[in-house]
């Protein structure tokens, strides 16, 4: 098939949860034989990684993109006029939606795949956009963004949480609308499956029309890269990572080096404390300042491996978030025990107290990190577990033989047959 993938960012290199997925869907895809253009936004920074992305693409069109907090406050006003999601409006350029509309036209696209929601407003109505047989339309959501803003609004300030709920309500709504006009939609977890039929339910027209195809398709991780680290013994390094642009990611580390960390330091004061993760918000340095002897900010590193090898756990603290954390998946290759909440072990398998430790409170957070800390043996078997979980289940070679069922289905086939060649 010809497949026409959008994508709202440069998927490499695969050094953030959302770049893995995309990273590996792609090369899947074009691993299959199928013929893959690639359509995406690019940053400054981004600009060098797209060589590496014709090396598996048929042909790579990039569209230029640089966010401001002047140019997002047009966003947030243009949306209040429009009724659609910030994040929309913010990703809604002309030149992106000029650039898909000349390749729909000019070429012989068989499907379209579009990664992440604000990628799926260039192709919405291309159902009812005239008599022309029109591609068969992927909808792969990385998570139910709905959820995540409705969980943010719970842990918010008092006073954004009205506009946090409007701007949930919003997307929920633009959710369903997606789920009407594309044939199939991936979630990555089956509570994110259920949350987007939710949006589907809860649209206009979503009780009158067919319940949307949804196949739950995990994020998977490159287990024979990832190879398991040779840990610092007897070390009482904690580590967590992150990027910490991402409102969900910096609120859950937040959370940790405020409320848990010095519950466990006051318990075990030889304990230290590394965060890792792109573009840390200013109150992060200052929480460093405080306590430079046992908290260290690194901001983005290029390699993690000397990081694993002295950390004797990753915590993963998540309280608003959707989809699945690679971080964990990753720590679970690298073959290093994980702590984490209820809400960052969704859509993941693992087992707790098998091959994982999970706590949601403070007070339960810094008892199981201790445990941890205090337990090489316990170490130990989280990290063979984990490792050997990875390997029997979220491989991409294993994971995403699923998407087969998405470009050999019916559809599909009857879309490539009434596409010239």
């Amino acid at each position: 098939m010809y497949i026409l993938f959008l994508t709202q960012i440069v998927p490499y290199p695969p050094d953030a949860g959302p770049k893995v997925k995309t990273w590996h869907v792609l090369r899947y895809l074009a691993g299959q034989g199928h013929r893959v253009t690639l359509a995406t936004f690019v940053r400054p920074e981004e600009q060098p990684y797209i060589e590496t992305l014709r090396e598996i693409s048929q042909q790579v069109y990039s569209v230029p993109i640089q966010r401001s907090r002047f140019a997002d406050i047009g966003y947030w006003l243009r949306s209040y006029l429009t009724g659609r999601p910030f994040l929309i409006e913010r990703d809604d350029l002309a030149a992106m939606r000029a650039l898909v509309k000349q390749i729909l036209e000019t070429e012989a696209v068989d499907a379209v795949h579009a990664d992440q929601l604000s990628m799926a407003q260039f192709v919405l109505d291309l159902k009812s956009g005239g008599d022309h047989p029109t591609p068969m339309l992927v909808f792969d959501a990385h998570n139910a963004v709905w959820t995540i803003m409705d969980r943010m609004r719970q842990t918010a300030p008092w006073y954004l949480r009205p506009v946090i709920a409007l701007e949930a309500q919003r997307t929920k709504r633009f959710e369903g609308r997606v789920l009407e006009q594309f044939d199939h939609t991936l979630a990555v977890a089956e509570p994110d499956r259920l949350a987007l039929l939710e949006a589907w339910e809860s649209s206009p027209d979503g009780r009158s029309k067919k319940t949307p195809a949804i196949t739950v398709v995990p994020i998977a991780v490159d287990a024979e890269q990832l190879r398991p680290v040779k840990r610092c013994p007897d070390s009482l390094n904690i580590l967590t990572m992150g990027t910490l642009h991402y409102p969900p990611n910096a609120d859950g580390i937040r959370w940790f080096a405020r409320q848990v960390f010095p519950l466990i330091h006051a318990e075990l004061p030889s304990a230290n404390l590394t965060i890792i993760g792109k573009n840390p918000p200013a109150d992060f340095f200052q929480i460093q300042a405080q306590d430079p002897q046992t908290i260290t900010v690194t901001g983005y590193v290029p390699d993690l491996t000397p990081y694993l090898e002295q950390a004797a756990v990753m915590v993963v603290a998540v309280r608003a978030g959707g989809g699945m954390r690679v971080r964990i998946l990753e720590a679970f290759s690298r073959g290093v025990p994980v702590v984490t909440t209820t809400v960052g072990l969704e859509g993941i398998a693992a087992e707790p107290g098998q091959d994982v430790l999970v706590a949601d409170s403070p007070q339960d957070f810094a008892r199981e990190t201790l445990r941890l800390l205090r337990d090489p043996a316990l170490q130990a078997t989280l990290s063979e577990n984990g490792r050997l979980l990875v390997e029997r289940m979220y491989d991409w070679r294993i994971v995403l033989e699923k998407m087969n069922q998405i470009y050999s289905s019916p559809m599909a086939e009857k879309a490539a047959e009434r596409l010239p060649a």
